[in-house]
């Protein structure tokens, strides 16, 4: 049987004070640090826990904070995740994750959720962002932050980054290696990641000269390793089809990028000999994968405690609305994408200029 769990009147009694001056104690307002001692004391030594739900009814506050995100398996959100809860923990908050489902329409109903008061602030990473989801965080009853489109001309505190920049430098890279004929193995183009990468990739390849015949594009269904080996499939086959081959293939994310090696290999290709692939995001997935994956560092850990800051910031009520910050992609070249001519493969950082 579970033991009786100890009340304010009875840390009021052990202290020997009376039961509001143990209630102020113990929130720290109008008690001597005598008196705070003195409270804290007992309740230690009977292992007093306040009640979460008087808590918040007192403050009117529920000191939760959501976390929306569309796929929360994706290991960039797991890091977000990790760092958001180690900036808002030590202030009394616990995260609620929650999902955006795939819509733009599922979204905004999220965020109109937050009406019936069940957080009192949310991150959300949006795929896809229209007209009528600024409307709903504009008007969302608490404060909302977005992590990855630049939203601060609508008043809406977010956090980016220059992912369409960090394309560039893979694509860079790889024609620095040697590699002549690039493959683009995109997502869905509706998103913003999909949409802004592909623009990355575009705009580097236009400014190195490449015509159509030297680059192909494959549209995954998603942003997952099982959409990339299908997608992968269809754009190695459709180029082997036509006589030619890929030297490379720039993926928009390292769970695409595996994808793009398992389907590589089924095609008796070796990575990088035959092909060389680079993802983005940099995860620990990508770190430990053979051959180790060359990616865009997007700081999926340092976007997630700006965010968290951001909204620790509009609850705490002394930050000003419409911030925007951002985040510099960053190269790290491994072993997937080995210059065909052959070198080191030791680890290097190259940051977008």
């Amino acid at each position: 049987m579970t033991p009786p769990r100890t009340t304010l009147v009875q840390v009021a009694q052990r202290a020997g004070v009376s039961l509001a001056s143990t209630s102020r104690a113990l929130h720290g307002t109008g008690a001597s640090s005598e008196m705070v001692e003195r409270v804290r004391t007992a309740a230690a030594e009977l292992g007093y826990r306040p009640h979460a739900t008087g808590r918040s009814l007192r403050m009117q506050r529920t000191f939760q904070v959501a976390f929306a995100v569309a796929d929360i398996g994706n290991p960039v959100y797991v890091e977000m995740l990790t760092a958001i809860h180690e900036v808002l923990s030590p202030h009394g908050y616990r995260i609620v994750v929650t999902s955006t489902g795939d819509t733009v329409a599922s979204t905004v109903d999220l965020v109109r959720s937050l009406d019936s008061g069940f957080v009192d602030g949310m991150v959300i990473s949006p795929l896809r962002v229209d007209d009528g989801f600024v409307r709903a965080v504009r008007e969302a009853a608490v404060p909302v932050v977005v992590i990855g489109r630049a939203l601060a001309a609508h008043g809406i505190d977010s956090v980016s980054t220059d992912s369409a920049g960090g394309i560039g430098a893979a694509v860079t890279h790889l024609l620095a290696a040697g590699r002549r004929r690039i493959g683009f193995l995109n997502g869905p183009l509706d998103t913003t990641p999909g949409e802004s990468r592909q623009r990355g990739f575009d705009a580097a390849t236009t400014a190195a000269g490449f015509s159509a015949e030297l680059t192909e594009t494959e549209l995954a269904e998603d942003f997952t390793v099982a959409a990339g080996v299908d997608a992968a499939r269809r754009l190695l086959d459709r180029v082997a089809s036509a006589g030619t081959a890929l030297d490379a293939i720039v993926a928009a994310n390292d769970l695409l990028a595996i994808g793009a090696i398992r389907a590589a290999r089924e095609r008796g290709l070796s990575v990088p000999g035959d092909l060389a692939v680079t993802g983005m995001d940099d995860t620990e997935i990508g770190r430990v994968f053979q051959p180790s994956l060359t990616s865009v560092s997007l700081d999926s850990a340092r976007r997630g405690r700006l965010a968290a800051e951001l909204v620790l910031g509009l609850l705490d009520g002394g930050a000003e609305q419409g911030q925007h910050l951002t985040v510099r992609p960053e190269l790290v070249v491994r072993e997937s994408s080995v210059p065909a001519a052959g070198t080191s493969t030791a680890p290097t950082r190259q940051e977008d200029a």
